[in-house]
């Protein structure tokens, strides 16, 4: 196995550390906090036994504990890493001079890669000697527990990086999903703000409750989706398949789409619906809790998962 250097142990840094870490690589933590490895090797801890748990991990809590240690400088943590995983703040400036440190310090062989989720990595890596090596790799948190993991070059990138890049997320246990060029939004975002506007134009207009359409997603089509995406579901819900679909159903799809082209200003008026019936399902002193109770819930449902995927296949 190879060694990972993480820069940045935020939320997103901490819980790479423990994917990499399972996979059975040796991961070096640096943050130019001083506090930050310690908090982060403190979260392993403390997720570590429930994943073993629900039998989501390889080895003992012990070992996978073991592969995860502290760099005292950037320098150490980026020393024979084959693939460095760059976690800092959301920031064009913040990420061009992490990049720039990056590159002028990582082993030339190295994969630069950033967690961004809405930075395009032109915006920080275009005037790099190294750019052809450097693109996102960006997860949904926590990416121990969502397997879906977008890797999103620049114009630039060399082929050969996206493709060892691949090899290496798909080995770590993740699901790539291998964009041929970057936009905005990249693929999670773009598909979860069209369903997060909805949502808000459902709200805002008086359709329906905050609650109401939370329904409809996690007791309705999450279900499907949970397991099969929207090109499959479509292919299996009518008999013809995907094609056969598109006939029976495009007419209603056009209308809908006629009356969505609006937005619902976040910060307006419908915030104060949305946040006023949120709170009352979950005040805000148990945020904390209920978040960690979601993860809980992930763990069982990728436990889940992946027994019926050896049970039923996938």
């Amino acid at each position: 196995m190879s060694k990972i250097a993480l820069v940045g142990l935020g939320l997103v840094g901490r819980a790479w550390a423990i994917s990499f870490a399972r996979a059975g690589h040796d991961v070096a933590l640096w943050d130019d906090k001083p506090d930050a490895a310690d908090e982060a090797l403190r979260f392993a801890d403390e997720v570590l036994p429930d994943l073993a748990a629900n039998q989501l991990l390889r080895d003992s809590p012990a070992a996978v504990r073991a592969r995860m240690r502290r760099a005292a400088t950037l320098e150490e943590a980026l020393d024979g890493a084959s693939h460095v995983q760059e976690s800092t703040p959301e920031e064009v400036g913040v990420k061009r001079h992490v990049f720039a440190r990056l590159d002028a310090l990582a082993p030339t062989g190295a994969v630069l890669a950033s967690s961004t989720s809405a930075i395009l990595p032109s915006r920080f890596t275009e005037s790099l000697p190294g750019r052809a090596r450097c693109l996102v790799v960006h997860p949904i948190n926590p990416p121990y527990l969502i397997p879906a993991v977008e890797i999103v070059p620049a114009p630039w990138t060399d082929a050969a990086v996206v493709e060892r890049t691949t090899s290496f997320i798909r080995s770590a246990g993740h699901a790539p999903i291998v964009m041929k060029k970057e936009i905005d939004g990249f693929v999670m975002n773009r598909l979860q703000g069209a369903l997060i506007e909805e949502a808000f134009r459902l709200v805002a207009e008086g359709y329906a409750s905050v609650e109401d359409v939370d329904i409809g997603i996690r007791d309705g089509l999450a279900l499907r989706w949970s397991f099969i995406g929207p090109f499959e579901t479509i292919d299996l819900n009518a008999p013809g398949g995907v094609r056969d679909y598109a006939k029976r159903y495009q007419q209603a799809y056009e209308g809908i789409f006629a009356a969505s082209q609006w937005r619902a200003d976040w910060s307006g008026p419908v915030m104060d619906t949305i946040e006023a019936e949120r709170r009352r399902r979950l005040p805000a002193d148990r945020l904390a809790a209920r978040q960690a109770w979601r993860d809980r819930r992930l763990m069982a449902l990728t436990a889940h998962k992946a027994r019926a995927a050896k049970e039923i296949g996938d």
